[in-house]
């Protein structure tokens, strides 16, 4: 069953070992900030720097791998019908719309959407770490590592497929930030499959 995940909000679900998580952008240019736990032990969550590290890369898509900060499979990337997305950039929140968008009365952004869906699972805010943007389109300047946001790449309709390597927490996003989004906020749908 498809489920959406309304303009900047958040969600956290569990996923079985061996399930597949179908993102979905269904009106195009929407990114989702995506992040997991280890269900049985909190502690470990996925990592950006260890999934990159054994990647080689800085894209990830379709046959790749994301690790846990303990080098541990958490997520099988299977079918990719974008091929670009994010794992520098840290979930927006009230602090980014106030420094970068000089909001006076900011947003909580996905940090804290993610904040407030994953407490039920005793997951504090403090363990949030950076999140695996999905359809977030960042150019890097080779030469002076200068990191550019630019419009997605998603189409209406194009999805993104995680299989799960263990058992998880799952905390998902319709992105809050406007420069990610081309400036539109529209929502995010998942589909839970049993392989």
């Amino acid at each position: 069953m498809r489920t959406e995940i309304p303009p900047r909000s958040g969600v956290a679900f569990t996923l079985r070992k061996g399930q597949r998580l179908r993102v979905i952008d269904p009106r195009g240019e929407q990114v989702s900030d995506l992040i997991a736990f280890n269900r049985d032990d909190k502690q470990e969550y996925l990592s950006s720097g260890r999934s990159l590290d054994y990647a080689s890369r800085l894209f990830l898509t379709t046959g790749d791998i994301l690790y846990s900060n303990r080098s541990q499979p958490m997520f099988l990337i299977g079918e990719d019908r974008v091929g670009r997305h994010d794992f520098l950039l840290t979930p927006c929140s009230a602090e980014t719309f106030s420094m970068i968008y000089g909001h006076e009365h900011p947003h909580r952004g996905c940090y804290g959407n993610l904040s407030e869906a994953l407490a039920p699972f005793g997951i504090a805010p403090d363990q949030i770490p950076v999140t695996f943007n999905i359809f977030m389109n960042v150019d890097i300047n080779g030469d002076t590592g200068q990191i550019t946001v630019r419009p997605p790449k998603s189409n209406a309709g194009d999805h993104i497929d995680f299989v799960a390597q263990m058992d998880l927490i799952v905390g998902l996003t319709a992105c809050s930030a406007e420069q990610s989004n081309n400036y539109s906020f529209k929502p995010i749908e998942y589909e839970v499959f049993d392989n």
